[in-house]
């Protein structure tokens, strides 16, 4: 499947990948509601899960005790599979609404013409009927939690309704994505322990941060055409200082981490994880180059990386914690 989707044809998105299951597996009539969805474009599934997955390991892991059961110090695989089944549907809604709400600028930039409103593969009505029904099974999943849990996932919602706008107004949408983006830093600590303390909340402040330098990278994609209909972002503004940016805000985003989890005492050797993520993070800055595209979109991608580090560094210390002889 080498066709680009367009108001006369049916195939993938521009950017999306040519042999992802989606377009094996899936029947034609369906592709332009994957494609609303990204189920063909995983990584924002797993950037949007990180903080969860890092935010529940971190709460299982606090304070843990040497000898503790192990299952005392891991996170629940069933908490960790209602996060990632959250995680698609919410990615999927909110990259839905999005692409309702931006429809008008999509028209006008080569890579995102080819999106299924744009393009004239689905409707406006049918985009709504489909963001609807992704909430609804995002609800399902948030109803298995606790009510303080749940309390605090609708509040999420504020900061997902306004980001798309956001480009529009201020340098800075990048934030505003990392509201969105970082809400799991917070929830995962909630569904543990049902409330909230500050570890969760500088788990959230890092990975805030986290996503303006990872959205960056995706941005300078997109920077010439964006400059040509007046979208703004943290790529335009930064433009060749980019890489100093990154290393404050990588930087910043990993000392944050470090207090937070000083902060929930969890096992020194999580703290591994966290200099991986930083080589990984540094080897990012070293190589990039602004002006080639599909470097930029590739390293953005190689940020899950950065998520299986630190939360692999998180199950390290639970585990350390439940071997090590207690006295």
């Amino acid at each position: 499947m080498e066709n680009v989707q367009s108001k006369e044809t049916q195939g993938r998105v521009a950017d999306a990948p040519t042999g992802h299951w989606v377009y094996r597996t899936l029947p034609r009539r369906f592709w332009p509601y994957a494609q609303l969805a990204r189920w063909d474009r995983p990584i924002g599934w797993w950037l949007l899960l990180w903080p969860c997955w890092w935010s529940v390991a971190m709460a299982a892991s606090a304070h843990a005790q040497p000898g503790a059961p192990i299952l005392d110090v891991l996170p629940s695989l069933w908490t960790l599979f209602l996060f990632l089944v959250g995680a698609v549907a919410m990615r999927g809604a909110g990259c839905t609404y999005n692409d309702i709400v931006d429809t008008d600028i999509d028209e006008q930039v080569a890579r995102t013409r080819s999106r299924p409103l744009p393009s004239g593969q689905v409707s406006r009505k049918q985009a709504w009927l489909f963001l609807l029904a992704q909430c609804l099974v995002g609800l399902a999943v948030l109803l298995q939690f606790n009510w303080f849990a749940v309390l605090v996932g609708f509040a999420s919602l504020v900061t997902v309704a306004v980001y798309p706008f956001m480009k529009r107004f201020t340098d800075w949408p990048q934030l505003f994505l990392g509201f969105a983006f970082s809400w799991g830093a917070l929830m995962g600590w909630a569904v543990h322990f049902g409330s909230l303390e500050l570890a969760p909340v500088l788990l959230y402040f890092g990975s805030i941060l986290w996503v303006i330098g990872y959205d960056t990278l995706y941005a300078h994609q997109d920077k010439e055409d964006d400059a040509l209909v007046g979208v703004r972002s943290t790529a335009r503004l930064f433009g060749d200082n980019t890489k100093k940016w990154l290393i404050a805000l990588y930087g910043g985003a990993l000392l944050f981490f470090i207090v937070a989890f000083a902060n929930a005492a969890v096992p020194m050797p999580a703290l591994a994880g966290l200099l991986a993520a930083a080589a990984h993070m540094a080897r990012q800055i070293k190589v990039l180059d602004i002006d080639n595209p599909d470097q930029c979109l590739a390293l953005f991608k190689s940020n899950s990386i950065v998520g299986w580090l630190i939360f692999l560094g998180l199950l390290g210390g639970g585990v350390w914690a439940s071997i090590s002889p207690s006295f």
